[in-house]
């Protein structure tokens, strides 16, 4: 048979661009929606690092995607936007897919950002000089990102345990950046729920008292009771139904961060991100991504105990969540993370 010079150009052009894509992700299938809005609280916070990797490496890109981030003060603020369709998909805590459950809203977590919460529950120095213990908070003001968010359910949780229930504080929403320092140091709250790179910046002037520190996942897991996992991106159970090559895309894009983050030297992380997100302090910020890359996934993968452990640090703070019959095992699916594991290992 002969081969015009046409069809073999051709045939050489497709067999490159194939070898372009590891493990045969050439023949992947497109994806249904090109378009798609993600939205964040705090995209800044070293918690959705992986998200900004991914964006600005250009791995969404790289998918055959369009991924407009859009960033809210705040996890319960860019829930809202999904829930009220000015986004398709959430970057937030995997414990929103089981609240959501609770009312009605089936949400599902696709893959997975944080191994542990990497939120840090601390007493304001400047308003408690002499802190000595958790119990010493009851009646006091306590800052969180935003009412509602699961920085709120942490500080809820620890102050239970030191037997102060949630209406016996303040709670005031004080964001996660250069607001929330200035609140602190300002004297507006007594306690707060704050993560990276806010909390590096305070512990080095010395101007907190650490409770309870979920950067560290063996420390996390004792607290919680298990794995108490982090931010994942989730979006409703009906948008996955219908898209799941744009899930898949979106899915290898972010796996492809998580193991870029875990082999990544930290002045290369400071090359790709905002130069805002150093709140100028570069230093600080590198030594922010240190603290907290062990509490980052790996893989995207959700362990199976997850919802569990989610739902009864819930029902701590939310008597009604533990007597609600919940469908656990819908709250998330490894099915993408797992297929983008065989593409990028």
């Amino acid at each position: 048979m002969t081969i015009t010079r046409r069809a073999f150009i051709t045939a050489a052009a497709g067999m490159a661009a194939a070898s372009a894509f590891p493990f045969g992700e050439a023949f992947a299938a497109a994806p249904e929606k090109k378009n798609i809005k993600i939205a964040v609280g705090g995209q800044q916070l070293v918690y959705y690092l992986p998200l900004t990797i991914a964006d600005r490496l250009g791995y969404f890109r790289d998918e055959g995607l369009n991924v407009s981030v859009i960033d809210f003060q705040g996890g319960s603020k860019s829930l809202q936007a999904v829930v009220g369709g000015s986004a398709d998909i959430c970057s937030g805590a995997f414990e929103h897919t089981v609240i959501m459950q609770t009312r009605g809203q089936r949400m599902q977590a696709f893959v997975l950002q944080g191994r542990a919460p990497q939120c840090v529950f601390a007493a304001n120095l400047h308003t408690m000089k002499n802190f000595r213990s958790a119990k010493e908070l009851k009646g006091k003001r306590i800052g969180v990102t935003a009412p509602g968010s699961s920085s709120q359910i942490m500080a809820n949780y620890c102050l239970k345990a030191a037997g102060i229930k949630p209406n016996e504080v303040s709670i005031i929403g004080i964001g996660s950046s250069s607001g929330a320092i200035a609140a602190i140091r300002s004297g507006q709250v007594d306690a707060f729920v704050q993560l990276d790179p806010v909390i590096s910046m305070l512990m080095e002037k010395k101007e907190i008292a650490i409770i309870a520190d979920t950067r560290k996942v063996a420390e996390s897991d004792r607290l919680y009771g298990g794995p108490m996992v982090a931010g994942c991106l989730y979006a409703p159970e009906s948008f996955i139904r219908k898209n799941p090559n744009t899930i898949q895309a979106i899915t290898n894009a972010m796996v492809r961060a998580d193991k870029w983050i875990a082999k990544a030297t930290p002045e290369q992380v400071v090359k790709v991100v905002p130069s805002s997100y150093f709140m100028g302090d570069k230093k600080l910020y590198i030594q922010s991504f240190l603290s907290n890359r062990p509490a980052l996934s790996r893989d995207g993968l959700i362990p199976a105990k997850a919802p569990e452990v989610a739902k009864h640090a819930l029902s701590t703070v939310n008597p009604q969540i533990e007597r609600a019959r919940l469908d656990l095992e819908a709250t998330y699916t490894n099915r993408f993370a797992a297929e983008a594991n065989k593409r990028y290992r």
